[in-house]
């Protein structure tokens, strides 16, 4: 598995220290599209497809895409179980530092069923008592000898499913040792997230266009750019230089540099499961940005990136390295619809 070939005098980042979820899950796929209801009983089928929590998602792609002298540090618990002891070992085989990453006796990792209608829509019920929810900010703390190491250096990475005590612990410590502070919010958090003062502490916010639009108090059936609008009126007063990533599906994604807008149509591939695209297309940005790259050129590395990752079943889509990544490209550009600028293309090759 081949990485980014990245100058060491342009590369901006050395390590990501991040905490999130780390848990897996199943697929189940209803008959019919109507809405599930309280006193259903619905027949399906399980889907051949593995879940990956937000956290190993984003780790496991940043340190493929970078490779191994680049220190990918997740900050997590799992569970004395199975599902706990498979994930540990699937981590540790993709090259992540699991220092932080502790089993605790007596608890479940934490797991989810993903609900998938016939017309591609869905939902996850996910355990909120598993061993993520131990995450405290004292935990946290246990990681700061690394946050010093790699002082002004490294990339904070904040993500959903463990508590937002803990998150903000990781962002304090970002803001302290001069870290890139990168963080995604559920839609269920942004209420409590724009009503706190954790967005000062953000420089990269990763988003979807429902939790924007909920982020932004912009009525539900708006235009993506209406939406996005929304995110950007609210942030200037927030926090005016945050840079920003939206992702809408087949409306392509923004970015937002504190100072320019920039939009990617979504890449037209035949999508086999889109679950997890969205921390597909976060983690090409952190790794474009640990590589030097502008935020406008890593957003077309993360839309490559999320754009291969639905081919896969999967939330993790196993085969997508550097050399994945560029002949994708090649064949996006055989249909003149090439994603490459030279820095990326630079990055990619084998020359």
């Amino acid at each position: 598995m081949r990485a980014l070939r990245v100058d060491p005098n342009r590369r901006r980042y050395r390590a990501l220290i991040g905490t999130g979820g780390i848990g897996s899950g199943l697929f189940f796929a209803l008959n019919g599209n109507h809405t599930l209801g309280r006193e259903e009983s619905r027949s399906g089928r399980f889907l051949d497809r593995m879940d990956y929590c937000k956290l190993h998602i984003v780790a496991h792609y940043v340190h493929t895409l970078m490779g191994a002298d680049f220190i990918t540090l997740p900050i997590g618990k799992v569970g004395d179980d199975e599902p706990g002891r498979r994930l540990l070992d699937q981590m540790a085989e993709a090259g992540l530092d699991l220092r932080y990453v502790h089993t605790l006796l007596k608890e479940q990792t934490l797991y989810s069923i993903c609900l998938v209608y016939p017309d591609g829509s869905g939902g996850n019920l996910t355990v909120d008592d598993s061993a993520c929810a131990r995450v405290d900010p004292t935990f946290i703390r246990e990681a700061e000898a690394d946050f010093d190491r790699f002082a002004g250096q490294g990339i904070a990475l904040a993500m959903p499913e463990v508590p937002l005590a803990a998150r903000t612990e990781l962002l304090r410590l970002g803001t302290q040792y001069r870290f890139l502070r990168a963080a995604s919010f559920t839609s269920g958090e942004m209420a409590q997230v724009r009503d706190s003062d954790m967005l000062t502490h953000v420089d990269l916010m990763a988003i979807n266009i429902d939790e924007a639009a909920i982020l932004a108090d912009v009525e539900s059936g708006q235009e993506p750019e209406t939406v996005v609008e929304g995110v950007l009126e609210l942030l200037r007063r927030i926090q005016p230089s945050m840079m920003v990533s939206i992702t809408a599906g087949m409306h392509g994604s923004w970015t937002w540099d504190g100072g320019m807008l920039a939009h990617i149509p979504a890449h037209r591939v035949e999508a086999v499961g889109t679950a997890g695209a969205g921390d597909a297309h976060l983690s090409g940005i952190l790794a474009g940005l640990a590589a030097g790259l502008s935020l406008g050129e890593a957003h077309e590395l993360g839309a490559l990136t999320a754009a291969l990752s639905v081919t896969s079943p999967h939330t993790i889509n196993v085969d997508i390295d550097r050399q994945s990544l560029k002949a994708f490209a090649d064949t996006l550009g055989r249909h003149h619809e090439s994603p490459l600028c030279p820095s990326m293309r630079q990055l990619l090759t084998n020359q």
